[in-house]
């Protein structure tokens, strides 16, 4: 199937879904993860093995149990997709609650870098933001250029100024002196450039010095923000929590790990909504030999 095939399928796939009662598309994506999780795949093997990392101290059922919820949240935010880039702001709006420690305005006065996490409900938050308040995002290109068009033009929508990593960090550091907030997500292995190994959930992780080191150019604060799927099909609650205190301090190792566990913490409250998918520990310190195998 060739990209621009692919590309108007994708679309009007998810355009359906979006003018679908909300309901209806979560139940719709629960189902279907469900079913998913009964057949062997990779993304299943990599979700088991990050949680007999992550929670060596639950029984193997207990695992089991939240890698079944797991599973089925992180393919309910798939199909939730269509809500969120094609749903009107409408809509979007009466989905989501906003629990906000600090003042939100179109324009701050110190620079503002959002840090957000990879939880099922996090493209819902970053969206209810754009509707209300201008801001940039950080986004990592994907090699599927049909998907790459979609997400890039859906999530700038309201008004998103996406900026690709990697693109010149004089334009980024002109975004945040200008007022306008930036929001990127730092809880993924983007390798080696840039990142330290630091302990997530008692595991060595490649964890990444940017956005420590862009606070500390910037003189920017930076405010962390979770995205929590409500239950009974209510929507989500987006919340922005106080600035992390005494960060940047000067020591890439020692903000890594602040912001580790800042994230443990977050995820031990929904432990099930955590995109545990990915593969976290992909590479490993010196020596050390893959967890994936």
């Amino acid at each position: 199937m060739n990209q621009k095939l692919q590309h108007v399928l994708t679309s009007g796939l998810l355009r359906v879904f979006a003018a679908m009662p909300y309901g209806v598309v979560a139940r719709a994506g629960e189902g279907l993860g469900r079913l998913l999780y009964r057949l062997p795949s990779k993304r299943k093997r990599i979700l088991h093995t990050n949680l007999r990392l992550c929670f060596p101290e639950k029984t193997g059922e207990e695992r089991d149990s939240l890698a079944r919820s797991t599973f089925e949240h992180v393919i309910r935010s798939y199909l939730e997709r269509g809500v969120q880039w094609y749903g009107s702001a409408k809509t979007l709006t009466r989905l989501t609650e906003l629990h906000s420690a600090i003042e939100l305005a179109d324009v701050y006065e110190q620079p503002t870098i959002f840090l957000g996490f990879h939880f099922a409900g996090i493209e819902a938050g970053c969206m209810y933001y754009s509707i209300h308040h201008p801001v940039a995002s950080l986004y990592t290109p994907m090699s599927n250029q049909a998907a790459e068009n979609i997400s890039r033009m859906q999530r700038s929508r309201f008004g998103t100024e996406m900026i690709p990593r990697g693109s010149s960090a004089r334009q980024t550091l002109s975004i945040l002196k200008s007022g306008k907030p930036i929001m990127l997500a730092a809880d993924m292995d983007f390798g080696l450039r840039d990142s330290v190994f630091v302990p997530f959930f008692g595991v060595q992780a490649c964890t990444l010095t940017a956005v420590s080191r862009l606070a500390k150019i910037s003189g920017a604060r930076v405010v962390p923000f979770v995205t929590e799927v409500l239950p009974d099909y209510r929507g989500y609650k987006l919340k922005i929590f106080e600035p992390l205190q005494n960060y940047p301090c000067g020591d890439d190792k020692a903000d890594a790990l602040l912001t580790n566990q800042f994230l443990e913490t977050q995820i031990r409250n929904i432990p099930e909504q955590y995109y545990w998918v990915h593969r976290r520990f992909k590479r490993r310190p010196e020596g050390e030999l893959s967890v994936y195998k």
